[in-house]
């Protein structure tokens, strides 16, 4: 079985070596093996929409209407989320939005203010 890393931008973990280069054949992402052993070493960077970089504490706001899980309410594009905490997980961002609760949230679907 391989010791490769997957794919950092589809997840694929059917790379392969290419030389000096890992390849992804499912969306043809190329990459260096040695960027690849070091990336594993810090911690995971989480960017929002734009590619700002997210810490905890700071404020984001929502850029697209998002219906919430289980009920009929919805985040409204626009809507203000302060002090925000970073987690692991498919929902990166852990918050309290006002007017609907505690929640999580994906750093895709906002921006950093």
């Amino acid at each position: 079985m391989s010791t490769l890393p997957p794919c950092p931008k589809c997840n694929s973990e059917f790379t392969y070596e290419d030389g000096q280069q890992l390849v992804c054949p499912e969306c043809a992402h190329e990459w260096s093996a040695t960027a690849a052993a070091d990336a594993g070493e810090g911690d995971k960077v989480i960017k929002d929409a734009v590619g700002n970089v997210l810490q905890d504490g700071d404020s984001v706001s929502v850029i697209k209407d998002l219906k919430v899980k289980g009920t009929s309410l919805v985040v409204k594009v626009g809507t203000k989320v302060k002090n925000i905490r970073l987690c692991d997980g498919d929902h990166d961002i852990d918050c309290k939005i006002d007017g609907i609760g505690p929640m999580k949230l994906k750093s895709e679907f906002v921006k950093k203010v």
